[in-house]
């Protein structure tokens, strides 16, 4: 026989033995990686408290001097003391006096509190209140995958890529 002929058929039979060999492996062994199918980052809200600030005008009523309204009496009374005299005559233009004389005095004490009631002044004052910044942080990723012909899912605190990593028993590695 041909010498040739013997070591290629020889070489052939060795190829197709170690190609079986090869693709039997191939099924049997775990894959080394499940397909990644989908990813949604998981966000969380935050919330972060600041002051803010700013000027307000104020209106405040002035300080009132005459607590009373005596002068406002005193004089609304001699107005109207002066007024009830030009009225009547004889004891009539005394009653008349004294009648002037008592609401004169009670009309320049309510002139007076409202004169003092609107005596006002505006001023700045600072008010401050809290308000939140809300922002958004990822604290993870839901990751759907594909491992042998089936679809899982997993909460990955990072970004797996492609790919994940499978280990010896067929299980996802995470970290």
């Amino acid at each position: 026989m041909n010498k040739s002929l013997l070591v290629g058929a020889v070489l052939g039979a060795v190829g197709v033995t170690a190609g079986g060999a090869f693709a039997t492996y191939s099924l049997v062994k775990s894959p080394e990686a499940a397909q990644v199918l989908a990813v949604v980052p998981v966000n969380q809200q935050i919330k972060t408290p600041r002051e803010v600030c700013k000027e307000v005008a104020v209106t405040r009523q002035a300080p009132v001097k005459d607590q009373h309204q005596i002068v406002g009496s005193v004089i609304g009374a001699v107005a109207g003391g002066l007024l009830g005299n030009q009225i009547g005559g004889g004891s009539g233009k005394k009653i008349a006096t004294v009648a002037g004389a008592v609401g004169g005095g009670y009309a320049g004490n309510k002139v007076q509190e409202g004169m003092q009631n609107r005596d006002t002044y505006t001023t700045t004052q600072t008010r401050c209140n809290t308000v939140n910044d809300i922002s958004q942080k990822v604290v993870g990723y839901d990751v759907r995958y594909s491992l042998n012909g089936k679809e899982g899912k997993v909460r990955m605190d990072r970004e797996p890529g492609n790919e994940i990593a499978v280990d010896k028993e067929g299980k996802l590695i995470l970290n």
